[in-house]
């Protein structure tokens, strides 16, 4: 657990090797984890917490099973189910954005990181529908 980097708040934390997406895609939900433990609890908060905590936690399991897909199709299902994850996870942070401002800049950062997440699982999904086409 020593292979990463952090910023001066020790907030966001990244993998050094951006390549081994099981451990960014963990990395990417305790960041998630770390940001919401500082945001003030209300009921609008608790309900986009909670929704977005599951969503970010739900890429990196998904992508675990995908490493273990009985199949090519199976493993093209599997990776779909993470691109709806991280979609779902882009929500949540623009909506907990809106309703807390004062944390645009940290929200900005998982934000940036749910949009490569994005391209690297498109990729990843085009590449084995290929694969079967194929």
């Amino acid at each position: 657990m020593t292979n990463f980097q952090s910023n001066s708040n020790n907030l966001i934390i990244k993998p050094k090797d951006n390549y081994d997406l099981e451990e960014r895609t963990a990395k990417f939900a305790e960041n998630v984890i770390a940001l919401v433990k500082t945001i003030k609890i209300t009921p609008v908060n608790t309900r986009i917490i909670s929704q977005l905590v599951g969503a970010a936690g739900s890429i990196g399991a998904n992508y675990c099973e995908a490493t273990e897909a009985e199949s090519r199709k199976d493993f093209v299902h599997k990776i779909g189910i993470c691109k709806k994850e991280i979609k779902e996870t882009r929500h949540w942070l623009r909506l907990l954005a809106a309703v807390n401002p004062e944390k645009e800049k940290e929200i900005k950062v998982l934000w940036k990181e749910v949009q490569e997440l994005l391209l690297i699982f498109s990729k990843i999904s085009r590449s084995a529908i290929k694969g079967i086409e194929n």
